[in-house]
């Protein structure tokens, strides 16, 4: 204890020093995470507001979509396609405007049948025996047969 009242004694700004320097540390800090506090609320507001804009440009452009399904269905109307059709010069089809063709055979209700396979209409394919050394002398053979219709010709 004599040794430390000694150095007290010799050095009464050691303390002070030592004080200043913590507090000085510990506002250093206290602005630092009031920075990065600071930095992550403008970031998190910036988002927030581009997110309200693209809300609001999604209601629109919803909204848009609303305004042309309306316009295609009053432009798909039975009377709005009536008088474009007597605009472009077609009119109301009257009975002897009509004709009606007779196709011999063809009954209109009748039920579906189904067609009977017989075993003389399918063909049996041939069994696959080829392998490839019988490939690979099938190639030679054409091979030479080129080369020599080439020397046989020239």
């Amino acid at each position: 204890m004599n040794q430390f009242q000694h150095a007290l004694r010799e050095r009464p700004w050691h303390f002070q020093r030592q004080a200043v320097a913590l507090s000085a540390l510990g506002i250093f800090i206290a602005i630092l995470i009031g920075a990065l506090y600071l930095a992550q609320s403008a970031s998190v507001a910036t988002l927030g507001r581009q997110l309200e804009d693209l809300i609001a440009q999604r209601n629109q452009l919803e909204q848009t979509n609303e305004l042309l399904r309306s316009d295609i269905s009053q432009l798909r109307s039975v009377p709005r396609l009536l008088a474009r059709a007597q605009e472009l010069g077609f009119s109301m089809a009257s009975e002897a405007d009509i004709e009606y063709l007779y196709v011999a055979g063809y009954v209109p209700n009748r039920e579906p049948e189904a067609v009977a396979v017989s075993a003389q209409t399918t063909q049996r394919l041939p069994a696959y025996d080829e392998s490839f050394t019988g490939w690979l002398q099938q190639q030679w053979d054409l091979l030479t047969a080129q080369i020599s219709g080439f020397n046989g010709g020239g």
